[in-house]
């Protein structure tokens, strides 16, 4: 269409700027995705999923919807630019989430929108960590009345886990399940443990918050249910699949485990391989020696699937064994804090549940506990062991945590053990940095400020105070190489090159300095770099510029 008929279907479709449209010229997009907080796109689609859903439509004039087109892409595309969104979003919804271009054909202007889904029931959307909100047209920070409408709306949803099963009995019931359960009930609630025996089992279940009124619930199903009884549950399925797999991905076993599940845990912690992990530490010819995995890492990974599945997915949870590397623990769920950061540095339990009648029943059953550290005693093993840190992806609503046996780099291990005061919020950065995986503009900042890392984002290293203490000579020696030289000494270096060729290519200059350059930039910053220096060479009169490409100097 033509650029007055796209002004004319814009104005008919999106007329005003309000909580659930927003126009933007966003003409440039490499810094508008993830830019500066509360002005680029990710905070815009935040506030508007955070309020009904809605449009950001981009390449128009703030308050005119005069057609400006969007001028540089970068490398985004329509379709790229929602897996951007959708990792960098958090608890944004793929479902109805698109991104539609328009193309003018007398002006060749580009324009898209942005369809924004409305958040989720009781999951509101962040970007760069924070809760936004729109107030008629206007982007702010989430107040703390829309918070708490949009976290209330779980009481608008059934707990599934609750539910009575009118044609299930304590018949259905496995009698070693409730036996173990009576004993594990004894240990997190030790002021009973005289009184457990001498109740019946419905007074028992009751107490213990699996049953209602002796009336069957799910959670008493799928925690102490025969496998059998499994098709009061159905559609919903309460599984557990163990997977072994080599390092390359080849399977090599399996097994699938029913119900009960307070037994079937054990079972599938008994398939895993946790053979005893040897590494030296520096000036000592005896090895350390620990088990691949620490067991409460196991276990707390494989109870927090159980306790957040959606089980109205129909899927199994899965518990994925790479041999002698690492586990996978995958269930279909949506992460409710905004992020795992913030339960591990605050040691803080979350205060909403997917399964809140489950979670009960699983505390009480001394299989996890509700009033946090879970995660961060996670964390804290991985550290003792100078392990990296545990993964997490929330993506494809799924929750899918990895747990690494083994050191991936020595260097950085020998970083953690000869840093002792590092925080855990320091080594979960600095974890990222190690496995180069990107880091926000807020804790590229920390780490700067804290002098941990060098270097321009995304091209970042480990700094000084972090490599000295370690007294490795390797580790120094790539500190020296990403730092490289001092811009004078390149420009000295082209200096000398020309003089001694009399006329020199760009391209020969590249030649020669190129390769010199820290291995932290990319190919297209490293010709930059040398773009400046001879801009500065030429500035100061130093060198002259000739036709083709050629330099000489004045």
């Amino acid at each position: 269409m033509k650029e007055i008929e796209l002004h004319n279907y814009l104005k008919t479709n999106f007329p005003i700027e309000n909580e659930i449209w927003e126009w933007k010229e966003f003409s440039h997009l490499k810094h508008a995705i993830k830019g500066k907080e509360g002005e680029d796109i990710i905070s815009y689609i935040s506030a508007i999923s955070n309020m009904n859903g809605g449009a950001l439509i981009i390449g128009v004039k703030d308050k005119s919807l005069e057609i400006i087109g969007i001028q540089d892409f970068y490398h985004y595309t329509t379709e790229n630019i929602k897996k951007t969104l959708l990792e960098t979003c958090t608890n944004l919804s793929s479902e109805q989430l698109s991104v539609t271009e328009y193309q003018t054909e007398d002006t060749n202007k580009t324009v898209w929108i942005i369809n924004i889904p409305k958040h989720q029931p009781r999951l509101p959307v962040y970007a760069h960590k924070k809760m936004w909100q729109r107030v008629g047209d206007s982007l702010m920070e989430m107040r703390k009345e829309r918070r708490d409408a949009i976290l209330s709306e779980v009481m608008l949803m059934d707990d599934w886990s609750a539910k009575v099963l009118p044609e299930a009995s304590l018949t259905d019931l496995d009698l070693e399940a409730i036996q173990k359960a009576r004993t594990v009930f004894k240990i997190r609630h030790p002021k009973f443990a005289n009184e457990v025996d001498s109740w019946d089992d419905i007074t028992f279940l009751n107490k213990a918050k699996l049953t209602k009124n002796g009336k069957v619930t799910n959670t008493a199903l799928i925690l102490l249910g025969k496998d059998e009884s499994e098709h009061y549950i159905n559609p919903a399925v309460a599984k557990i699949r163990w997977n072994l797999k080599t390092v390359d991905n080849q399977d090599k076993d399996f097994e699938i485990f029913g119900m009960p599940f307070i037994l079937t845990v054990d079972e599938v912690l008994g398939k895993i391989r946790n053979l005893k992990y040897r590494y030296l530490r520096d000036n000592t010819l005896f090895p350390d020696e620990v088990l691949r995995y620490e067991p409460f890492n196991i276990r707390e990974l494989l109870h927090n699937s159980i306790a957040h599945q959606d089980y109205t997915k129909s899927a199994r949870i899965n518990v994925v064994e790479f041999e002698d590397d690492h586990l996978v623990f995958t269930n279909y769920a949506t992460f409710i804090p905004q992020s795992i950061e913030e339960v591990v540095i605050n040691d803080a339990p979350e205060e909403y549940y997917r399964n809140p009648f489950l979670v009960e029943a699983m505390k009480n059953l001394n299989m996890i506990d509700t009033q946090g550290g879970g995660i961060r005693k996670i964390f804290n093993y991985q550290r003792e062991r100078y392990f990296p840190m545990p993964d997490y992806d929330f993506t494809g609503g799924k929750v899918k945590a990895t747990l690494t046996g083994r050191m991936i780099d020595e260097n950085f291990a020998k970083i953690l053990i000869n840093n002792p005061n590092l925080s855990i919020a320091d080594i979960i950065t600095l974890d990222k940095v190690q496995k180069n995986r990107s880091i926000s503009d807020e804790e590229h900042q920390y780490l700067k400020k804290s002098r941990f890392v060098e270097g321009r984002k995304p091209n970042i290293y480990l700094s000084y105070k972090v490599v000295k203490p370690t007294n490795n000579e390797g580790l120094m020696a790539e500190y020296v190489k990403n730092k490289s030289f001092d811009d004078d000494y390149f420009k000295k270096l082209i200096l000398e090159f020309i003089k001694k060729q009399g006329k020199v290519s760009r391209k020969g200059i590249d030649g020669l300095i190129i390769p010199k350059l820290s291995p932290v930039l990319s190919e297209e910053q490293k010709r930059n770099k040398i773009k400046n220096f001879l801009g500065t060479l030429r500035k100061e009169k130093m060198i002259k510029s000739l036709p083709g490409y050629f330099w000489e100097i004045v």
